[in-house]
């Protein structure tokens, strides 16, 4: 069906304008009583976060999302542009997408004045009525409301004119959602500044007598630490955010795991299968939460999921390498896989402590913690006493992350009890498959103080 073109066609099509804030809550509603998913991507907080902003939605409040780095602040911002509707017509050539039934411009004024219902009319869609800012210290007035255009002033135009301005990122947002990512960052007096945008709904540019009532829905991002009356936030812009609402890291090692899934870019090759067992997911998702219980680590600038993310990608990429210097077809990543993570790790912590603590030795014992934890929540050591018994008799395992998955093979089928372990982990057929649980079993029994482990070069050897 052909959409008005003119603003005559479009009051006969019985259109019928809503605010922002209307079309928002129209739509939520709409999409809970369908019981579709509101905010796809979105994982841990359907019981805690999502049903906060649904009420801010609802209530037509303007929001703040407290949280550390890595707490999907931004990505929640963006995925609102999915309850607004497909598109909603404008005043066409308008620089702050006037209502056509309401035009707030001058230049939106001016044209339905003198074009009437021949006033030409474009469509909006909803991904152009999203706007962000990033909030740095350099941030200017004009960059958020606007400022005088000198090419315009140029053209012959008096200053008093008010077709001189040009608007800034705030306007070219009306009829729209705006964000403003860690708002305590902005300088003061460009807090200031947003105070009547915040609660009257208007801006001002220098000395114009203007006013521009903008239909905007507000949304902000800060860090917990700074978003205090002593931090870098004035009070008053505190108190025009309807609702507060505290982000969190994922409290589940499930919802760690779904994330890493979900946002990882795994590495793959052409000709090369990878196979990344379940409990090998779940030690880069146990490490990220110890990571935020360790006393060694600072927990007020937070451990970003992006650790987690970022660790898996790189688990995989040595499982990879590799793959291909040993010409496997098949490979999984294995516990000889996990110093790989140093790098992805290190650069994502603070260290709480400085002086003789190391950051590579605290993300060892990070490490170390994250497999013995997996290790005993699968398992009980009683179920390997077979296995510790052949150990104690002599039996010694090689293992290494140059090794060939056919080595593990052999050695897992003359090891007495070691094939049954391995079994227990579903590992069977497989020689990839088999070597990762072989190295995550004696690893684990050896952080349970079962066996002994030497280092040697690129290779260990575990025994009684």
């Amino acid at each position: 069906m052909n959409k008005p073109r003119t603003l005559g066609e479009l009051r006969r099509s019985g259109y019928a304008p809503l605010s922002v804030k209307e079309e928002l809550r129209k739509n939520l509603a709409d999409r809970i009583r369908k019981g579709e998913e509101l905010f796809p991507g979105i994982v841990g907080y359907e019981e805690s976060v999502l049903p906060q902003i649904e009420n801010a939605i609802l209530s037509g409040q303007d929001i703040i999302l407290l949280g550390e780095r890595g707490q999907a602040k931004t990505r929640i911002a963006r995925s609102l542009i999915n309850l607004l509707d497909d598109d909603v017509p404008v005043i066409a050539g308008s620089e702050i997408n006037d209502e056509p039934f309401a035009p707030i411009s001058r230049y939106a004024i001016e044209r339905v004045e003198a074009e009437g219902d021949d006033t030409e009319i474009s469509w909006l869609p909803r991904e152009r009525r999203y706007g962000e800012k990033l909030a740095t210290p350099d941030t200017t007035i004009a960059d958020l409301i606007g400022e005088v255009d000198p090419i315009k002033v140029a053209e012959g135009r008096y200053l008093s004119d008010e077709l001189t301005i040009h608007y800034g990122m705030l306007p070219r947002t009306n009829r729209g959602i705006f964000c403003i990512n860690e708002l305590p960052d902005l300088a003061e007096r460009i807090q200031v500044g947003l105070l009547n945008v915040m609660e009257e709904r208007d801006v001002q540019i220098r000395g114009y007598k203007i006013r521009l009532p903008l239909d905007t829905f507000m949304v902000a991002s800060a860090n917990p630490e700074d978003y205090t009356n002593r931090g870098r936030i004035i009070t008053p812009i505190k108190d025009r955010f309807g609702s507060e609402i505290r982000t969190h890291y994922p409290k589940t090692i499930e919802h760690e795991m779904d994330i890493m899934e979900q946002e990882s870019r795994r590495p793959s090759l052409p000709g090369v299968t990878v196979d990344t067992p379940g409990y090998m997911r779940e030690v880069v998702a146990e490490i990220t939460h110890l990571a935020r219980k360790s006393p060694d680590i600072s927990q007020r600038s937070g451990v970003s999921v992006r650790v987690s993310i970022c660790n898996y990608e790189n688990l995989v990429a040595n499982a990879l390498r590799r793959s291909l210097r040993l010409g496997e077809a098949e490979v999984s990543p294995r516990v000889s896989d996990l110093p790989a993570l140093l790098a992805s790790t290190s650069g994502k912590i603070e260290l709480e402590t400085v002086g003789d603590a190391k950051e590579d030795r605290i993300i060892d014992r990070l490490v170390q913690g994250a497999v013995l934890n997996v290790f005993n929540r699968n398992f009980t050591v009683q179920e390997f006493d077979e296995l510790v018994h052949a150990f104690e008799g002599g039996m010694n395992v090689e293992v290494g992350d140059n090794m060939a998955s056919m080595e593990y093979m052999l050695q897992a089928s003359s090891a007495v009890g070691l094939k049954a372990a391995v079994a227990k982990l579903g590992a069977q057929n497989n020689p990839a498959s088999i070597a990762s649980a072989v190295e995550f079993i004696l690893e684990g029994l050896h952080l349970n103080r079962k066996l002994n482990k030497d280092r040697m070069d690129h290779r260990s050897r575990y025994r009684r």
